[in-house]
């Protein structure tokens, strides 16, 4: 990244590994949101099917590979669901590139997928909101990449 200033928390992502350069490879970030958009398609047909749970798990999937995406356009790789957040923060809110809403909408929706994956809580109303969240998402971080 350069003479940029990075975050205390992203420095600390970095020393942990849980960030790491990377890097850049327009396919792979590509890829990613290719994947997003799977992920938000399946979100959709699941919601249909009044498979609310897993709407809501397919959702937060799309944010979090559209985020994906993004930090491997700026040339690094997470390997933490968190550190992911963090990355988003330092490499794009504050430079003004993303919404922090945005990025509290991840962090929600993180909080709402584990939430249904590992304590079966989850409602239709949560699915709906994710769905809308995670069109929202993708269709920033496309404009972003472009």
């Amino acid at each position: 990244m350069g003479e940029e200033q990075l975050s205390p928390e992203f420095n600390k992502c970095l020393r942990k590994g849980k960030i790491r350069p990377f890097s850049k490879e327009k396919n792979l970030f590509s890829k990613e949101l290719k994947i997003a958009g799977e992920d938000l398609e399946n979100a959709k047909d699941s919601y249909k099917s009044k498979k609310f749970k897993w709407a809501t798990i397919q959702a937060y999937f799309c944010m979090f590979h559209a985020a994906r995406a993004l930090i491997y356009f700026q040339g690094y790789r997470e390997r933490s669901h968190y550190c992911l957040i963090v990355a988003l923060r330092t490499l794009f809110v504050s430079k003004r590139l993303l919404d922090y809403r945005l990025v509290e909408i991840l962090l929600q929706g993180k909080r709402l997928r584990e939430n249904a994956d590992y304590y079966d809580e989850w409602s239709q109303e949560s699915a709906n909101q994710m769905i809308k969240s995670a069109q929202d998402f993708i269709k920033r971080a496309k404009k972003i990449l472009k």
